[in-house]
């Protein structure tokens, strides 16, 4: 069973996390990559109010990250997402505390699991700790790593380029 999971619900609940820290985000995705590798499943994270330029979809690992664009809530993306899995939302664990969530995701027959409740999974299961990364993951794209460099507001690198002088 693989999760869909509304990231800034979830981010206050876990020890450790502020919706305060610049990177909240990045921090949550950790946790979150490292409670699939050890449990094998995979998850999507959905975060609502992306920057101007940093809306899309990227994969993290095990988890696909969703920034969603401004206009639109992760709650409604959430939404969206069990309704194109249709009969397959039955495989799939909806993390919020949002009752309207939750209520979507029973009514396309997902799991419901609490933020409380997940961030209990979290903690017992000591995702939070570093985890080497499996042999199976692959390594981040070049694209992967300029939409990183990007979202953290560093350049561009150019690693095509020689290392000879010009």
């Amino acid at each position: 069973m693989a999760y869909l999971i509304d990231g800034h619900n979830l981010i206050p609940k876990i020890p450790g996390l502020s919706l305060a820290d610049p990177d909240d985000e990045m921090r949550l995705v950790e946790v979150v990559q490292a409670l699939c590798r050890h449990q094998r499943k995979r998850a999507e994270v959905f975060f609502d109010q992306a920057p101007p330029g940093m809306a899309g979809s990227h994969r993290s690992g095990w988890v696909l990250v969703h920034f969603v664009r401004q206009g639109l809530t992760a709650d409604e993306a959430i939404a969206r997402r069990l309704r194109s899995l249709g009969g397959e939302a039955r495989n799939w664990t909806v993390v919020s505390s949002d009752h309207r969530v939750q209520a979507e995701a029973r009514a396309h027959g997902a799991r419901v699991v609490s933020a409380e409740e997940f961030a209990r999974w979290l903690q017992a299961t000591d995702s939070s700790a570093p985890a080497k990364p499996s042999s199976k993951e692959a390594p981040l794209s070049p694209e992967e790593v300029d939409y990183w460099l990007r979202l953290f507001g560093e350049k561009k690198t150019n690693r095509r380029s020689s290392s000879k002088p010009k």
